[in-house]
C-alpha cells in the first residue's frame, strides 16, 4: 500500500467515529506523520467542539517536530470562522510543511479556498488520495451540499413471500418479519441519521415512537406525512420526546418547540417537497420507514440514495405487496435467519 493512502485510510477510520454526532459538520479523521511514525491523530466529535486537525496537532508531544512533519486529512480543512477558527490558518501557524488531502469540500464556504490558503503559505499540498472512500464517507455532507436535499435511505422489511405486512392484524403495533438482532441494528441506523420518516398509516397501524431505545445514540428527528390530520394526539409520534415535523395539506395546530407543522401540496410532487423541506430544515440525511405507499412515492419520483432491505424468514400468503425498486446491487449479508440486501440508486 502507498504511504498517503496508508495515512488517509486511517484518516477514514478516524472520522467514522464521528457518525451521527458531527451534523451539520462532515465527519473528518486526520493524522500527523513524522518519519514514517503517526505522532498525533483525531477527528472530529461534534459540531462546536474542535476540528480533526486540532485534536490530531493537540495531541502532538513534541510540538517542534511539527515543522518536520506532514498532516494527513480526509476533508480539505476548513478556510472559514465558525463556531471554530479556520483549520487552515492553525497549520500555517504551525509551520507544518506538507498536508496531504482525501477529497475538497463541496461547502460553498471551504470549497477550495482551504488547499488555497496552504498553497499561499508555501506549504506542499497533495489532493485527490483515496478521493472516491473519502466521498463516501461524507456522502450525506456531499449530498446535501451539491443536490440541496437530504441523503435518502428507503428501508422496509419483507417476508419470503413479498408482502411488508399481513392482510389482517389484530393490535395497533408492528407485526415483526425480522428478528431481535436485524431490529437492533435498525435503531443503530436511527442513531446515524438526522430523521426518520413515515406517513399515516403507519403511525395509525403501529403507533411507533422512532426513536432508538435499542441503542445508544441521539434520536433522530421524527418527519410524518399526515395529510388530512388523521393522527389523534394520544399517538407516541406527539408524545414532544423528539423534535418532530408534520406534513399535512392544511395547518390545524401551532408550532410548539419540538413540535413544527408544514404545509405540502399533496396533488403535486410529494418527495421533492419534502426533500425541500428537510433541505430548509438543515437535515442532511433521513431514512424513509413508512407503509408501502410512502416508500413507492420517493422510489417513483427518482429522490432516493440507498436502499435497505430486509427478507424475514416468515409467510405472510397475502397482505400488502413490498415495493418495487429498481437498483445496483451494493451489498449482501446475513443477520441470523434475516438477508439484508443493500442496493444504490444508480442515477
Amino acid at each position: 500500500m502507498k504511504t498517503d493512502e496508508k495515512y488517509i485510510r486511517r484518516c477514514i477510520q478516524l472520522a467514522q467515529n464521528g457518525l451521527g454526532t458531527t451534523y451539520p459538520n462532515p465527519m473528518v479523521g486526520s493524522v500527523i506523520v513524522y518519519e514514517d511514525t503517526i505522532i498525533g491523530e483525531g477527528w472530529h466529535k461534534k459540531a462546536g467542539e474542535p476540528h480533526a486537525e486540532v485534536n490530531a496537532i493537540n495531541s502532538v508531544k513534541d510540538k517542534s517536530l511539527l515543522q518536520k512533519a506532514t498532516i494527513y486529512v480526509s476533508l480539505e480543512p476548513c478556510s472559514h470562522f465558525g463556531k471554530t477558527p479556520p483549520c487552515s490558518d492553525l497549520i500555517v501557524k504551525n509551520k507544518i510543511p506538507k498536508v496531504v488531502i482525501g477529497t475538497v469540500d463541496p461547502n460553498v464556504k471551504v470549497a477550495g479556498n482551504g488547499i488555497k490558503k496552504l498553497v499561499e503559505a508555501g506549504i506542499n499540498v497533495t489532493v485527490g488520495i483515496l478521493e472516491n472512500e473519502c466521498n463516501e464517507l461524507n456522502k450525506r455532507f456531499f449530498t446535501f451540499h451539491q443536490k440541496k436535499r437530504p441523503y435518502i435511505i428507503l428501508k422496509w422489511a419483507e417476508s419470503q413471500d413479498g408482502f411488508i405486512s399481513p392482510k389482517e392484524k389484530s393490535e395497533q403495533k408492528p407485526v415483526w418479519i425480522t428478528n431481535t438482532y436485524s431490529r437492533q441494528l435498525v435503531h443503530k441506523w436511527r442513531s446515524e441519521e438526522q430523521a426518520i420518516l413515515v406517513g399515516t398509516q403507519t403511525v395509525i397501524d403501529d403507533n411507533p415512537k422512532l426513536d432508538v431505545r435499542d441503542w445508544t445514540g441521539k434520536n433522530p428527528t421524527r418527519i410524518v406525512l399526515d395529510r388530512n390530520n388523521r393522527i389523534e394526539k394520544s399517538c407516541n409520534i406527539l408524545d414532544n420526546q423528539s423534535k418532530t415535523l408534520f406534513f399535512s395539506k392544511e395547518k390545524t395546530n401551532n408550532d410548539k418547540e419540538n413540535l413544527i407543522f408544514e404545509i405540502l401540496d399533496f396533488e403535486k410532487n410529494i418527495a421533492s417537497q419534502v426533500a425541500d423541506a428537510l433541505y430548509k430544515h438543515q437535515i442532511q440525511s433521513v431514512i424513509i420507514e413508512g407503509g408501502r405507499q410512502t416508500i413507492q412515492t420517493f422510489i417513483d419520483a427518482n429522490l432516493w440514495d440507498e436502499a435497505r432491505i430486509f427478507k424475514g424468514n416468515i409467510l405472510f400468503k397475502e397482505g400488502t405487496a413490498a415495493p418495487i425498486l429498481n437498483g445496483i446491487y451494493f451489498k449482501k449479508q446475513l443477520i441470523g435467519h434475516d438477508e439484508l440486501i443493500i442496493t444504490r440508486n444508480h442515477d
